[in-house]
């Protein structure tokens, strides 16, 4: 892990949180956070998109099993929709945090960007690559998030979405062209309103 210019010796509570989907075209934004037990560490822990699938699957059974207190909430489609992402991310954050069954004395949030907590929060840039809570925030967020789109796969088969997991990939484009959005699709986003036929070009 990186150094971060931030002295956590005072905090013994710390929450770390991330996020993800924000950038696909459907589905919830699904954040976690983390408190991790300093007496139990976990080895291995790094940006989420950094690991394998399979790799991720393990860490997520070490994280939820070994840490002091986790948690994973989410923003609807809808949600987004109203909001708009980054809202609706921060939104997800808030949830996480507040769900958790002990309330952190900091939460180091990764990206630029603080959610409204009754904890001091600490944004940092590329945080998923320097606090290891942070990292396991990642791994929890990407495992749900990648779980929700394969039901999501089962429940509209035509889109692929247990392949490229809502992101506006060339096939998803085509798909969504051919077919539509599905009712789990963000309106908000240029290319579903494309397909709605709410916009020219984007």
């Amino acid at each position: 892990m990186h150094e971060i210019n931030l002295d956590l010796t005072a905090y013994r509570l710390i929450a770390g949180v991330d996020e993800a989907g924000r950038g696909p075209l459907v589905g919830a934004v699904v954040a976690a956070a983390v408190i991790l037990d300093p007496s139990r560490p976990i080895q291995g822990l790094r940006d989420s998109k950094k690991l394998s699938e399979k790799r991720r699957g393990q860490l997520f059974q070490e994280i939820t099993g070994q840490s002091l207190s986790w948690a994973i909430a989410l923003a609807s489609p809808a949600e987004i929709d109203q909001l708009n992402i980054l809202q609706a991310s921060l939104l997800a954050m808030k949830r996480a945090v507040e769900a958790l069954g002990v309330q952190p004395e900091i939460a180091l949030v990764d990206g630029n960007q603080r959610p409204r907590l009754s904890c001091r929060v600490e944004a940092i840039v590329k945080g998923d690559s320097k606090v290891a809570a942070i990292s396991a925030a990642s791994i929890l967020a990407k495992v749900e998030r990648d779980r929700q789109m394969r039901v999501l796969h089962e429940t509209y088969p035509l889109y692929g979405f247990d392949q490229h997991k809502g992101y506006p990939t060339a096939a998803h484009l085509a798909l969504l062209q051919q077919h539509g959005p599905c009712p789990e699709h963000r309106r908000s986003f240029a290319p579903v309103k494309l397909a709605l036929g709410q916009l020219t070009s984007f």
